[in-house]
């Protein structure tokens, strides 16, 4: 079923410039045959115009904006500097979504249409003084059977491509930034083998080399097999990633130098594993700041002590009707029993948490979180499920997004959006 939404979009005054499409490449892959892209299910093939970032001069005060004392100060109101550096690299998402190949009747399903010389520029995003240094691909851990491709009709491609690298090379970029940044972006869940990895989502411990020895991290199974296995043609997303960042930190590593991954969906999970891996294996690490968009649950309150204890950044931004965001399993508050003055209801908590701890479902928040909704904006009072959790609704919530007594500013204008439910 095709819809037409009209929706209103605010325009700060400092956000990403929008400039007509670029004609040369204003064609589309085909409209895939099964609707595995959480990104395509609600705001499906949007005619997007090439962009062209024009962000504030950040010089010295780049590690604030990196997360280097926890946005203090900038999350609520939302600094326009800070949202429009939310945008940015929002769109370096957007583009692993535009650049992945959905149709599955296509002899080059799960891979990527462009190669690393265009990726930018073809998927929209031009004048960015960034260069893709890496294709990167994620592999699945479990075996499955022959027979599922002839019975379900839809390739069970092992191993797909799930995002880049790319590095800051524009020497006025560079300036603008403050340091040379190095982007990881991961898009979200695509083939059928990785959404019955996001099914796998019991905790287990991490392995003996990310340091997983006898510190009691744990984190969600599905995600962590995305992030390790191989196969016998694809060495797993770790290593990929591992050798990208130890090649970068070579390279540039004696100039002022940040390294900022970020992802939507099953791509902010591995975003978070993938910082958690770096702090660990590199003691030289430049700064590691995660942004994410409605990105799940991924590991207990160990990892998540582990994590700050290594000085990762994680910028969380949460839609509060994504219920993406509420899974996988649940959180338990030390004080959620102490605090109850019913011995009965008491007992009840204490009896549900023991289950839920048995069952290794006990996972913890990480992050400093900006917090949007989509029923208080004035451009999106309703939406399904795929809506809430689509990465535009998140780019035009932290477009829009004032503070938490000021929600959204009055100033919109439309915006009409073809959706594919």
């Amino acid at each position: 079923m095709r819809l037409t939404i009209k929706v209103a979009i605010t325009q700060p005054h400092i956000a990403p410039s929008i400039s007509k499409p670029n004609p040369t490449f204003s064609s589309h892959p085909p409209t895939p045959t099964l609707p595995f892209n959480k990104s395509q299910l609600a705001w499906h093939r949007l005619n997007h115009p090439s962009l062209q970032f024009n962000s504030p001069k950040l010089g010295q005060r780049w590690t604030q904006y990196q997360g280097i004392n926890h946005w203090d100060g900038l999350l609520d109101p939302l600094d326009d500097n800070l949202r429009s550096e939310i945008l940015r690299y929002g769109q370096f998402v957007e583009a692993a979504y535009q650049s992945f190949d959905f149709d599955t009747s296509s002899p080059t399903y799960a891979t990527s249409h462009y190669p690393k010389s265009t990726l930018l520029t073809r998927s929209g995003i031009r004048r960015s003084g960034y260069r893709v240094t890496k294709h990167l691909r994620a592999t699945c851990g479990i075996q499955m059977p022959k027979w599922i491709n002839s019975l379900s009709g839809v390739p069970c491609v092992r191993s797909s491509w799930i995002g880049y690298v790319a590095v800051s090379q524009d020497k006025e970029e560079i300036a603008r930034l403050g340091r040379r940044d190095v982007v990881i972006a991961l898009r979200g869940t695509a083939t059928c083998t990785e959404w019955l990895e996001n099914l796998r989502a019991t905790l287990t411990k991490l392995p003996s080399e990310m340091g997983g020895d006898n510190n009691g991290c744990m984190v969600e199974n599905g995600f962590l097999s995305l992030y390790v296995s191989k196969n016998g043609t694809c060495p797993s997303l770790q290593n990929m990633v591992r050798e990208e960042v130890a090649r970068v930190i070579r390279s540039f590593g004696d100039e002022p130098l940040s390294l900022t991954i970020t992802g939507h969906s099953l791509g902010a999970a591995l975003a978070i594993l993938s910082a958690y891996d770096i702090t660990t294996t590199f003691k030289n690490a430049p700064m590691v700041t995660v942004v994410s968009f409605g990105g799940p649950r991924v590991g207990n309150d160990k990892f998540r002590g582990q994590l700050e204890k290594s000085g990762t950044r994680i910028l969380r931004i949460v839609n509060s009707d994504d219920v993406i965001t509420k899974v996988p399993g649940l959180v338990v508050h030390d004080d959620d029993v102490s605090c109850n003055e019913s011995v009965h209801v008491s007992g009840l908590q204490s009896w549900f948490r023991r289950i839920v701890e048995d069952m290794q479902l006990v996972y913890a928040d990480v992050g400093q979180e900006l917090r949007l909704s989509s029923r208080e904006s004035p451009f999106l009072r309703k939406g399904d499920v795929a809506t809430c959790h689509d990465l535009k609704t998140y780019l035009h919530l932290v477009n829009g997004f004032v503070s938490s007594s000021t929600p959204y500013m009055s100033k919109t204008t439309q915006y009409q959006a073809n959706a594919w439910l």
